[in-house]
């Protein structure tokens, strides 16, 4: 065992404890006032220059060593997300409603044990810029830090991130360089037609048939408009029109997901999306109004930066538990908006692979967004010891 990875192991509990703690705690997107609190009250303890409010609650702790030139940025995310927890683990969530059903009471924990143990034993000289970021579930808190100046006041050479991932080994390391996970853009097509009596429909302009018609017609893009090596998804998740059966209804309203792992993919989709939409629409005598919302950008991973962490992740826990290159993702994370602007990488901890059984039950496979879900200990000195020997090995004295 790395030595470093032996030293986070031995110091685990107290980690463990935190974790637990903000696990009981949860906290929605930009309402992380206890979490970053705590991070605050830890990082100050500590020795490091805090910084709160960049996002709304966001946090950031900064430690500087030597005469190195360097900069280096270490992301963790806080929130925790609207679902009603079914673990029935004694450290559950206690606030209605609301569970880290993603891990990222873990990925705080992680950084925290890293940051502690940098700010004691740190061997390195440059600049050490560890960033906790609120709401990346879809409320785009890593956005928000940016626009509020985040690389202005902490600029950064390479910035980093990790994320659990269940159904992989327990502590096994996963990267992969160019695009990792998916853009995310919501699209909300609502039809507007002529109402009328169900028994003379040629009187009305059904915007319930255009609908259907535009629902069948949008498998088509991805089928016969994006190359076929090529990733895209069109998923339409709502379509509400209507309340009697006898009463063609005046408008109907279309929700979709629509996502790609290419920038020029994504472009397509927008475009296509938007021809069919209006072209089916008018062929059926109603009118279409679109509101295309692009959300999370392809998360683009660095290939230098990349090779770097590969290069840290196969000393700390040796070849045979490093994925050095693996399948992309079709979910999205907001850590994208940073790398469009700081070069650098995500990667992936594994948090188990036992049966997913819908909950928890020891094995770290249950997928994140389940009432069932929770992070895995055993993951936590891995994912510190990750970051202590990445900064040590990046910022080397």
């Amino acid at each position: 065992m790395h030595p470093i990875l032996q030293t986070m192991t031995a110091q685990a509990d107290e980690f463990v404890s935190i974790r637990r703690d903000i696990h009981r705690n949860p906290e929605l997107g930009f309402q992380e006032f206890r979490t970053s609190d705590l991070v605050a009250q830890c990082l100050t303890q500590w020795g490091y220059e805090v910084e709160r409010g960049l996002g709304g609650t966001g946090v950031v702790g900064q430690l500087r060593r030597g005469d190195g030139a360097k900069r280096l940025g270490l992301r963790a995310d806080m929130d925790a997300l609207p679902i009603q927890e079914a673990t029935g683990l004694e450290h559950a969530s206690r606030n209605e409603g609301v569970m880290h059903a993603c891990g990222h009471d873990g990925h705080t924990a992680m950084l925290l044990a890293a940051a502690h143990h940098l700010a004691r034993h740190g061997d390195f000289s440059g600049t050490l810029n560890l960033i906790f970021q609120p709401a990346e579930e879809g409320l785009g808190g890593a956005k928000r830090m940016m626009e509020d100046g985040l690389f202005r006041k902490y600029p950064c050479d390479a910035i980093f991130a990790m994320h659990n991932m269940p159904g992989h080994p327990q502590g096994h390391l996963l990267l992969r360089d160019g695009p990792t996970m998916a853009s995310s853009d919501n699209v909300t097509i609502v039809l507007e037609g002529v109402g009328g009596h169900g028994a003379v429909p040629h009187r009305a302009a059904d915007p319930v048939v255009a609908g259907s018609a535009i629902v069948l017609g949008l498998q088509s893009i991805v089928a016969r408009n994006i190359d076929p090596l090529h990733m895209a998804v069109i998923t339409v998740g709502a379509f509400n029109a209507g309340k009697a059966n006898n009463v063609i209804p005046q408008t109907a309203t279309l929700k979709l997901s629509v996502r790609a792992l290419d920038r020029q993919v994504r472009d397509t989709l927008e475009a296509r999306i938007t021809e069919l939409v209006h072209s089916q629409a008018a062929s059926y005598q109603v009118r279409a109004a679109i509101d295309y919302n692009r959300g999370y950008p392809v998360l683009v991973n660095t290939q230098a930066e990349t090779d770097f962490a590969r290069q840290v992740a196969v000393e700390l826990v040796g070849a045979g538990k490093v994925d050095p290159q693996t399948r992309p993702l079709t979910g999205s994370e907001d850590f994208a908006f940073m790398l469009e602007e700081v070069p650098g990488s995500y990667l992936l901890v594994g948090n188990g692979d036992g049966s997913p059984d819908g909950f928890n039950s020891g094995h770290g496979a249950c997928m994140v967004h389940n009432p069932g879900y929770d992070f895995n200990d055993h993951s936590l000195p891995v994912g510190a010891a990750y970051w202590v020997l990445l900064a040590q090995r990046y910022l080397a004295a």
